[in-house]
């Protein structure tokens, strides 16, 4: 799985490491171009970046979810990370929670920048049942990562007073994005302090401006959470 690293400091690892996961055609030297890098970075926070590149076709075969596992979080756990992020934009997001539902307990949160949460048929399904909450799915298949990944959502959200280390989830959009009628589903069961909207559409500018939101907010100074 090809991916670009960035160190915090050269030579040493920190204890936080960010994965970020790219949106549809886009390249791991667009979080660069893009200021991602550089956000961090000019914040001095002790965050180690890799950022991966992922394609259709493994997105499709699911093989995704093993080279992550394989070529980036199992060696990130050998080099002593004590704090391992997934953060995707769309599709990325996608990847990101799907990773997620596959290997549990491995991960300190997601960050999910607009991301792409399922086709209409999915997302009506569910808000036909009166919302996430409201929704009771019967057996879902491996194959359905849709499904999968609403399902993994809510059982997670739920059950994460009592998990001994739950998984933070982020969801970060803008209010103009294509995919908001999901992203409201999803807010509705994420506390308030784990939801940011901002005027805009599906673009890097509004990503940007998301991603900086939440470096202050989780990695900044003033950060409680």
């Amino acid at each position: 799985m090809r991916h670009l690293i960035d160190l915090a400091k050269p030579g040493q690892y920190a204890d936080t490491l960010v994965i970020l996961l790219p949106g549809a055609y886009q390249q791991p030297e667009d979080f660069i171009k893009e200021g991602f890098v550089q956000a961090v970075r000019q914040r001095q926070l002790g965050i180690d970046l890799i950022m991966a590149e992922l394609s259709f076709s493994h997105i499709a075969d699911q093989s995704a979810l093993s080279e992550i596992y394989s070529y980036l979080i199992q060696p990130a756990i050998a080099a002593g990370y004590q704090n391992i992020w997934l953060a995707g934009i769309s599709v990325g997001g996608y990847v990101a929670i799907a990773y997620a539902g596959r290997y549990p307990r491995q991960l300190a949160g997601l960050l999910l920048l607009a991301p792409y949460l399922g086709n209409r048929m999915t997302t009506g399904e569910i808000a036909a049942a009166g919302g996430i909450q409201a929704w009771a799915p019967d057996a879902i298949s491996d194959e359905d990562i849709e499904r999968l990944n609403w399902h993994w959502l809510k059982t997670h959200v739920n059950a994460a007073e009592t998990e001994l280390r739950p998984i933070e989830v982020h969801l970060s959009y803008g209010e103009d994005d294509r995919f908001t009628e999901s992203h409201l589903m999803m807010a509705q069961i994420l506390p308030a302090t784990r939801v940011d909207k901002i005027p805009g559409d599906h673009v890097w500018p509004v990503w940007r401006q998301l991603w900086h939101n939440f470096l202050d907010k989780r990695f900044g100074k003033n950060s409680h959470d």
